[in-house]
């Protein structure tokens, strides 16, 4: 049974490709109209078009920019507003991870874009949110962390420390936001197959990565849309400060 998101409009970050691209579709698939955001204006442009041609009638917004931006920021929660009249969903999914192998190699530039992008950002678009009427109506946020936030990996030791602030970072504003009535809750994916994770699952890296899935396959990014939809619908009024792994049952074994 899915979830009718009719009358609620919705705001999905990083929403050009993967992750955020099934999410918005899933979105607009339960009725919901859509903004999406993503640095390059063309794939944006063309992932809007791509969720029209899945959801005949599909009301979708492109609005590029860079998510670390604070105009871009207003100016897609004010494009939110405007194509629904409010804002009810804001899914944060915008993540980067330019450093790889371990922290006492890390370039500190790096490290501190990771965290401006993947976790300052996402409370920035929160803010914008709860001031562009969130905060009268309302709402869900959801993050999307990573089981990198769960579980050190050393491979992707900074990505995986701003992932862990970022599930911080949902407990303590589903505290402070309760009383609003704004619910804020994060999914921790496992591999995900993606243009992302290219590289975590390139030549032999993949078959020795099942190993670790008792259900014995990688994420595809509907599984994580699905979960998505979920937490942003009312089925899910009585939960706000979770982390939902949707891992394949990874964590569970203890491996990474």
């Amino acid at each position: 049974m899915h979830t009718d998101l009719s009358g609620k409009s919705a705001l999905v970050t990083g929403a050009s490709r993967g992750i955020g691209l099934a999410i918005a579709t899933e979105l607009a698939r339960r009725g919901a109209s859509v903004v999406i955001t993503g640095r390059k204006p063309e794939p944006l442009d063309e992932a809007a078009a791509g969720i029209r041609e899945v959801v005949a009638g599909a009301a979708v917004t492109a609005c590029p920019g860079n998510t670390g931006d604070e105009t871009h920021r207003a100016e897609a929660v004010a494009a939110t507003v405007a194509q629904g009249d409010g804002i009810d969903i804001l899914i944060n999914n915008t993540g980067i991870n330019p450093l790889f192998g371990p922290l006492m190699d890390a370039d500190l530039g790096g490290f501190r874009k990771i965290f401006d992008t993947n976790v300052v950002a996402a409370l920035g678009f929160v803010q914008e949110a709860f001031r562009a009427g969130m905060r009268e109506r309302g709402g869900a946020v959801v993050n999307i962390s990573s089981v990198a936030g769960i579980r050190s990996t050393g491979l992707i030791a900074a990505y995986g420390a701003s992932k862990a602030a970022l599930i911080r970072l949902t407990a303590e504003l589903a505290w402070e936001l309760g009383p609003a009535n704004i619910r804020v809750n994060a999914i921790a994916p496992a591999i995900v197959k993606t243009k992302f994770a290219k590289d975590l699952i390139a030549g032999d890296n993949e078959a020795r990565a099942l190993k670790s899935y008792p259900l014995g396959r990688l994420g595809d990014p509907d599984d994580i849309a699905r979960a998505a939809a979920f937490l942003a619908s009312e089925e899910s009024s009585w939960i706000t400060g979770q982390t939902l792994g949707v891992d394949g049952g990874m964590l569970s074994t203890g491996n990474m």
